[in-house]
């Protein structure tokens, strides 16, 4: 009896580490699906009509920064291929400090917009990044 017991505990632990394995990495895919959407709202619909009420501007200001926000748009897409990346590495370890990485840069740039631009960046996209790196953290 204290065999399969011992077989259970196991077998319990490593279905809870898979699960915590899938939660982290569905939080680390909803935060590359929202840079993927940033991505498109700021290379493709800036000046549009979701763009404007997505970023509270004019048209006119829309008109004068549409270069920049391409540019930015891109950098959001190298986000999202870098969390992609490190949720479908081979290696978990090395897949893991992709993740991180990533997940941090996230955060950096969440905190710098919050304080550059408006906190709603914070809530928007560091927020969850940050509960990415926790998740990573806690069930590494």
């Amino acid at each position: 009896a204290k065999h399969e017991k011992r077989g259970t505990n196991k077998r319990l632990k490593s279905n809870y580490s898979f699960n915590m394995l899938i939660l982290t990495n569905v939080i680390v895919c909803l935060v590359a699906v929202l840079h993927f959407y940033f991505l498109i709202l700021e290379m493709f619909l800036w000046t549009k009509p979701a763009g404007l009420r997505a970023f509270r501007q004019s048209l006119e200001k829309a008109q004068a920064s549409k270069v920049l926000a391409a540019n930015q748009g891109l950098y959001n897409g190298f986000l999202t291929v870098g969390l992609l990346w490190g949720v479908c590495h081979p290696s978990a370890e090395f897949g893991l400090q992709i993740k991180i990485f990533f997940l941090l840069c996230v955060v950096a740039a969440g905190v710098f917009g919050a304080y550059s631009v408006s906190r709603r960046i914070l809530y928007v996209q560091a927020l969850p990044a940050f509960v990415g790196l926790a998740l990573l953290f806690l069930f590494r």
